[in-house]
């Protein structure tokens, strides 16, 4: 198939006949051969793409968000992530190439020798836009696998269109690659390639065109996402190797944060990129300091003004900002270094997440709100809204079963919200104390509701199809393991249960529970 395109792709100079008509700033070809060449390398992008073996991004990130997170030290070794293909490594990759890896490998190396130099550099920008969206294709593994002069010439080749071009559609598609290459493991193996990436991505975020700045920011917010998975999942700190600075983070927040005033398609790339630099810089004394290996930033409360792009994102934006503003305030609740329990913001970000729980017409808003939910570790984390938190999981899981949701889109979601709302409630319900009196009545009032709960929880996993109760975690982990940490959180639901009922002077209904502990254990 290669070699038949080669007659149509350019392989020397425009011809002097060639006729074009300008349209803004734009000149558009008009000749048949510049019009056959575009043809030609939009066949030879989907070529490559399926020697690749590519699978498409936008689906492939939107699939990593939708993941049911496990809650407990589950959700703390599952990554929340979201730029495409970052969960690949050098092992993996390193432990060979597949047959569409190779033949990928070899015909990118045929299309940079003898076709992508000339054609990068092609009069109308028409055919350099096309040119440049064949990097958008490529897959980790096939970059990884090619020469390290080949891997120089994509980059420099895609961040030359992407800073130089003066054409806003080649541009456009320059940043659409760059969000991909960049998505790839070891691409900042130096700091002066991550500040190119960013200069040029930043760069574009400003253009005066809607359509640069949704793939600008788009590849913004991927190069967060590397620098999020480089930071919590690699073995060596990044900021160990020097490959982020203070000074690129600060550039990074202030872009990200000017970014969620734009429309709802670069709001919510803003907000994605958020999200994943909330979930790996150290916040000390609400400012954001380099995690102490100096260069620390003295710009005060950056972490508030986080917080408050999400609160308002959530608040007036679609539902593509909605599910990514509970996503990233899942990655805030990870960080470490942020006490949950002092922030004054915490209480009125719970109140959001249960109402998106309870309310939205859209089943992933309501998964990636359960998920962030799940996410504090300890019953101080919920601080005073512990009891808001409780009774509003146990409400909401109570009317799912009522939700006959008349929407055809919700259909596939159900399940996953089911398993998604019930992990987060044992969760939680782990942590009630005898010390909640708030809680007292609540949980005389649902004891039947909860004990019917917890018994078809249990018949689930002693039953001989586990499958339509697990998690859906890492797959590496085993299913025994994820069964095993389910009925970890049962029975630790189950004997806070029992204190709670029998403090509250219920005897009865603690019986009751103490009875399904026996028959669970």
């Amino acid at each position: 198939m290669l070699q038949s395109l080669h007659m149509f792709i350019p392989i020397g100079p425009v011809c002097e006949d060639s006729t074009y008509r300008e349209k803004g700033d734009n000149r558009m070809f008009g000749s048949c051969n510049d019009k056959c060449a575009v043809a030609s390398i939009k066949v030879l992008d989907e070529c490559l793409r399926a020697s690749s073996g590519f699978k498409g991004m936008d689906d492939h990130i939107e699939s990593r968000i939708l993941d049911a997170q496990s809650v407990l030290d589950l959700t703390r070794r599952k990554n929340i992530s979201c730029a495409p293909l970052s969960e690949l490594n050098d092992q993996k990759i390193s432990n060979g190439c597949s047959t569409s890896c190779s033949n990928g490998t070899r015909h990118w190396s045929e299309v940079i020798e003898k076709h992508l130099p000339l054609i990068l550099q092609h009069d109308f920008p028409t055919v350099r836009a096309a040119s440049v969206t064949c990097f958008a294709g490529m897959t980790a593994s096939v970059f990884l696998s090619l020469t390290d002069a080949e891997q120089k010439f994509i980059k420099l080749s895609i961040l030359t269109a992407a800073s130089n071009d003066e054409v806003p559609s080649v541009r456009a598609s320059a940043c659409r690659a760059l969000g991909v290459v960049a998505s790839f493991p070891q691409i900042f193996s130096s700091v002066g390639v991550l500040n190119e990436f960013i200069n040029a991505a930043i760069l574009n975020v400003h253009s005066p065109l809607v359509s640069v700045r949704i793939t600008s920011s788009w590849a913004l917010a991927n190069i967060c996402d590397s620098l999020r998975y480089r930071a919590t999942d690699s073995n060596m700190s990044m900021y160990n190797d020097d490959v982020v600075t203070s000074a690129s983070l600060s550039l990074l927040v202030e872009s990200s944060l000017w970014l969620t005033r734009d429309g709802d398609k670069i709001k919510s790339n803003a907000v994605r990129a958020l999200g994943n630099l909330s979930r790996f810089v150290a916040f000390t004394d609400h400012s954001i300091s380099s995690n102490g290996h100096g260069n620390s930033c003295s710009t005060p409360h950056w972490l508030e003004r986080m917080v408050q792009a999400f609160v308002s994102s959530v608040t007036t934006g679609n539902v593509k900002v909605q599910w990514n503003v509970c996503h990233a305030l899942g990655n805030l609740f990870l960080n470490n270094t942020l006490k949950l329990r002092d922030m004054p913001w915490a209480s009125s970000v719970y109140t959001i997440l249960l109402l998106l729980l309870r309310d939205s017409m859209n089943y992933k808003i309501r998964i990636n709100a359960a998920v962030a939910l799940s996410v504090p570790s300890s019953r101080l984390d919920y601080g005073d809204s512990f009891p808001d938190v409780v009774k509003g999981l146990g409400l909401i899981l109570e009317s799912l079963n009522l939700d006959h949701s008349s929407v055809p889109s919700n259909f596939k979601y159900k399940d996953t919200l089911q398993k998604q709302l019930a992990l987060t409630t044992l969760h939680v319900l782990g942590f009630a104390s005898t010390e909640d009196d708030i809680l007292k009545g609540f949980l005389v009032r649902k004891a039947t509701f909860l004990e019917e709960w917890l018994k078809s929880l249990s018949s689930l996993l002693t039953s001989k199809d586990k499958s339509n109760y697990e998690v859906n975690l890492e797959a590496n982990q085993s299913n025994e393991s994820d069964s095993y940490q389910v009925k970890k959180l049962i029975y630790k639901a189950l004997r806070a249960l029992i204190e709670a009922y029998e403090y509250s002077d219920k005897p009865s209904i603690a019986v009751r529970f103490e009875k399904l502990l026996d028959h669970f254990s």
